[in-house]
């Protein structure tokens, strides 16, 4: 027997779509276990740390990417291999700094929100897909990039666009070889 063509993509966007559906089961299960936002948000931030120093080997492995040499290359890399890979869309990239440390990651369509219309008023201040920050987070930390990664417009919140917010924590030029 051999398979239809479009077999695999069909896998994947079934994949997509349980992993999105499941993403909503997992982040209405936190709101009834916190009763304030900022823990959820807290929460969701920490398991997303978490997947991000476990999805960097395999990121690594399976893009077979090149060293970046700056932090510039290291955002397009994320928008455009990392985001592609493990959420099927690409994000546009701003630099933010005149020092180019602090970039935006501007996403026309988020996935993770598929299924929601709107989050209740009473959850005004829930980063409903803050553990994007922490899968960027911690990714980063492991391949010795400290950064803070925020949500700064969030289209669940009314704003026309998602917008993620990295900055860089440490200068490039603070690098040294530590061999001479």
């Amino acid at each position: 027997m051999s398979r239809a063509p479009g077999r695999k993509q069909e896998n994947n966007k079934i994949s997509r779509e349980l992993f999105v559906l499941t993403y909503g089961a997992l982040v209405a299960q936190l709101c009834k276990d916190f009763e304030k936002d900022e823990d959820v948000n807290i929460c969701l931030d920490r398991m997303g740390y978490d997947i991000g120093i476990r999805l960097i080997d395999d990121f690594l492995a399976r893009s077979a990417v090149k060293k970046c040499r700056s932090y510039s290359e290291t955002t397009d890399m994320i928008a455009q291999v990392a985001f592609k890979m493990y959420l099927g869309v690409t994000a546009s990239v701003n630099c933010c700094s005149a020092a180019g440390n602090e970039f935006s990651l501007i996403l026309d369509k988020n996935p993770l929100v598929d299924f929601v219309e709107e989050l209740p008023a009473e959850r005004a201040s829930l980063c409903y897909c803050n553990l994007l920050c922490g899968v960027i987070r911690g990714a980063l930390e492991m391949v010795h990039l400290a950064a803070e990664v925020t949500f700064l417009r969030d289209r669940l919140k009314g704003d026309a666009v998602t917008e993620i917010g990295i900055t860089f924590l440490r200068k490039a030029e603070d690098k040294k070889n530590k061999r001479n």
